[in-house]
């Protein structure tokens, strides 16, 4: 008795365990998603507050210019990871599709190179995510910068 591969065909278990990889990206791409979702949800919570105090603030305030400016680059951080959420569900996809096409390799001869370039895509895109995540904490530092400059008076020319 040969133990795992008496009666079992060892190219299905590497098959299966071949599909499964892309599924455990999906998991992870599913985690990315989440946490952007909320990042998101934050920045517009914030975004809401803001622009109610600079409604508030009577005209020609300078807090009211600060916030104008934070607005603007909460905007800009928005627009990005609702970028990089669109490319996580993309990814999510090319994992699903990598999955599928394993599973389905042997029934539709499909070339080993497809299901590689579709996992490769998804990669990738998970990769220009981790940019854009990037770029956002980078406006995320601009706009607490702002504040702290306000915080402790030092002045700047307006942007």
């Amino acid at each position: 008795m040969n133990g795992v591969s008496d009666g079992l065909d060892l190219s299905s278990i590497r098959l299966i365990g071949t599909a499964v990889t892309p599924a455990v990206m999906v998991s992870a791409c599913g985690i990315v998603a989440t946490g952007l979702d909320n990042q998101i949800a934050r920045m517009t919570t914030r975004m809401r507050e803001m622009l109610r105090e600079a409604r508030q603030l009577p005209e020609g305030n300078s807090r009211r210019d600060l916030l104008r400016q934070e607005v603007v680059i909460l905007d800009r951080r928005h627009a990005i990871l609702a970028r990089a959420i669109a490319l996580t569900y993309t990814a999510l996809l090319a994992f699903v599709v990598t999955s599928l096409l394993y599973l389905t390799k042997r029934q539709l001869d499909i070339p080993e190179s497809l299901p590689v370039l579709s996992f490769a895509i998804g990669v990738l895109l998970l990769g220009a995510v981790a940019v854009l995540a990037l770029a956002s904490l980078r406006l995320s530092r601009l706009a607490i910068k702002l504040e702290r400059e306000e915080l402790f008076g030092i002045t700047r020319p307006p942007s």
